[in-house]
């Protein structure tokens, strides 16, 4: 199975720990983000990765040099200028597609995109059945929590809009009454979205969803309710991460 890390970013919430490294190489109880994340992925059977690169990249090309990719085939999509969760995936593709054959196109095989900056115990083997068997285009990783940012969905899980603060919600079909869930950066797509991404240059990854969604195609979610999960793009929270692995409230 194939993954793509998003791990482009500034890092600005996580300075001055990123005055002098990218995101990714921040550590949290002498491991990097970016081996936990690439960890979790390889026990789930993950075994080839893409990762967008751009603040301090030839430190992430040597550091996973150093490191031999972690036994795993990793490649590199090099970003001149941030492209966004969205534009990163278009760019990076054509990595979906490799090695494709009639018989056994990647087109079937869908993949994970997961966050650098995010620490979870949610299973994927779970998410990746529950986008199979619900022959989903995307499924995104959800849960009940606070966050400045919700996406709205059915009863069906399907995708139906977002809202932001207290902005009025941005429906993009209608749905009865919308429950509104918090993304955690982990979601399952299927490359044939990749061909679908009309959008160009810098843009969210949820702006393609919600387009294809207003289209009838099926964005779904799953509930991770039960699952640990944090964000590790906040200082205050990498100090509480450090917390739980040190209590084993989350296995490392």
């Amino acid at each position: 199975m194939r993954a793509m890390i998003l791990a482009a970013g500034l890092g600005t919430r996580l300075r001055p720990l990123t005055d002098h490294r990218p995101k990714a190489l921040v550590e949290i109880n002498g491991r990097t983000l970016l081996e936990i994340t690439l960890s979790r992925l390889r026990s789930f059977g993950v075994r080839e990765v893409i990762v967008n690169v751009h603040h301090f990249a030839d430190m992430m090309v040597d550091y996973l040099k150093a490191n031999h990719d972690f036994g795993m085939r990793i490649k590199i999509s090099r970003e001149e200028s941030l492209l966004d969760t969205g534009g990163g995936l278009k760019k990076a593709a054509p990595f979906f597609f490799e090695d494709s054959k009639p018989s056994a196109s990647r087109a079937d095989h869908p993949f994970i995109t997961h966050n650098v900056d995010v620490l979870s115990a949610i299973d994927l083997a779970r998410l990746v059945r529950f986008h199979i068997d619900n022959q989903a285009l995307a499924t995104l990783a959800v849960q009940q929590r606070k966050t400045s940012r919700y996406l709205l969905f059915d009863n069906q899980l399907q995708l139906c809009g977002r809202r932001s603060g207290n902005d009025p919600p941005e429906m993009i079909r209608d749905c009865g009454q919308a429950e509104a869930l918090a993304f955690s950066g982990i979601h399952v797509i299927s490359p044939r979205l990749l061909t679908m991404m009309s959008e160009d240059g810098a843009f969210s990854i949820i702006s393609t969803y919600l387009r294809l969604a207003a289209q009838g195609e099926k964005i779904l979610a799953f509930r991770a309710d039960q699952y640990y999960w944090r964000d590790l793009g906040k200082l205050e929270n990498i100090a509480q991460a450090t917390e739980d692995l040190k209590h084993k409230i989350i296995a490392q």
